[in-house]
């Protein structure tokens, strides 16, 4: 598939610098490329390559537009354009309507014509799928959970009975939704489990890396939003819920009754605590231990960054002795005041 640079720029509102009529048919990196390719700058640490790149064309900015010895497009956004001109050239997978004969139909499902069934796949009783669903193979839906249309399931996806899953949603291999949460009470004799009761629900153009997993409620439902998207290894406890458009890196946890808002970027190995509060617009950097609710937006750390072990043990002493400092601050301040 070859799409011309004048399409794209009508397409996404860009800039064509050089030959309109140019072809392109997949993407590329700057130092990677050859001719049919298109590559992008978006970081200027890769701005190096850019004088030697054998791109076909490359999406960037403005001011680095005189910089590029090939055709360019030119774009507020370069690696949002590239997002959407790589899904251009590189369709997701087309739905083959039709039911292999190993997969396996509960009692009153209401699977559409349109809809996909892979070979292995078992849906229970009481479920409905949408239309154009795909269900990769081994795949397990339990009874009575709803499934939008568009959706798609990877291989070896569980989703729990009761659960709902919106439209044009992405589940990746592994991925569990509606599984128990962590609830377990102390007895004399031992642990006692709590039932979990709620659902998982999961909002439209949601996508759940491989590995996640999002537990269902404990007596009310854990609520994923519009436009999440989960990567691998994310976990969401019970009773969470996670607001519109907000986006979780790799091993990222919260725990359960926490309230997450819209839009936030939570990075990779962050880790929330249960039973707090969350605002909109909240940025996590990497390997950020929440332990208390973030009423603001903007951008929070936390976790000292690695060190050579010489000076981190030196650094961890001091963290020792702090609290001995903070008292002999204290009774010098007293003595002053």
């Amino acid at each position: 598939m070859a799409i011309k640079l004048a399409e794209l720029a009508v397409r996404y509102g860009c800039e064509v610098r050089g030959n309109p009529d140019t072809e392109v048919n997949r993407v590329g990196t700057l130092q990677g490329a050859a001719a049919g390719c298109i590559a992008f700058l978006a970081n200027t640490g890769y701005r190096k390559y850019l004088g030697d790149t054998k791109a076909s064309a490359v999406i960037l900015s403005e001011k680095l537009a005189n910089e590029c010895p090939t055709d360019c497009l030119i774009a507020d956004d370069p690696y949002l354009v590239y997002a959407r001109v790589a899904a251009d050239l590189y369709p997701q997978h087309e739905v083959k309507p039709g039911v292999h004969p190993s997969a396996v139909i509960g009692g009153n499902s209401t699977v559409p014509a349109s809809c996909e069934l892979a070979p292995g796949v078992v849906i229970g009783a009481n479920v409905t799928l949408g239309e154009n669903v795909s269900v990769g193979p081994n795949t397990v839906i339990g009874d009575y959970v709803s499934v939008g249309a568009d959706t798609r399931f990877a291989a070896n996806v569980s989703v729990y009975a009761h659960s709902v899953i919106g439209e044009r949603c992405i589940l990746h291999s592994g991925a569990v939704v509606g599984a128990d949460g962590f609830g377990i009470a102390q007895s004399s004799q031992g642990w006692i489990k709590v039932p979990q009761l709620g659902r998982a629900v999961l909002g439209n153009d949601v996508e759940l890396g491989a590995l996640s997993s999002v537990d269902r409620g404990a007596i009310e439902d854990t609520l994923i939003g519009n436009g999440v998207k989960l990567d691998n290894l994310v976990q969401i406890g019970h009773n969470v819920v996670v607001g519109d458009h907000t986006v979780m890196a790799s091993q990222a946890g919260v725990s359960g009754s926490t309230k997450v808002g819209a839009r936030c970027v939570i990075g990779g190995k962050s880790g929330i605590a249960g039973h707090l509060d969350i605002a909109d617009d909240v940025y996590l950097l990497g390997a950020a231990h929440v332990s208390k609710s973030i009423t603001k937006p903007g951008m929070y750390s936390s976790v000292v960054t690695v060190e050579e072990v010489g000076v981190w043990r030196r650094i961890a002493a001091r963290i020792k002795s702090l609290d001995k400092l903070a008292k002999r601050l204290a009774v010098v301040e007293k003595k002053v005041n």
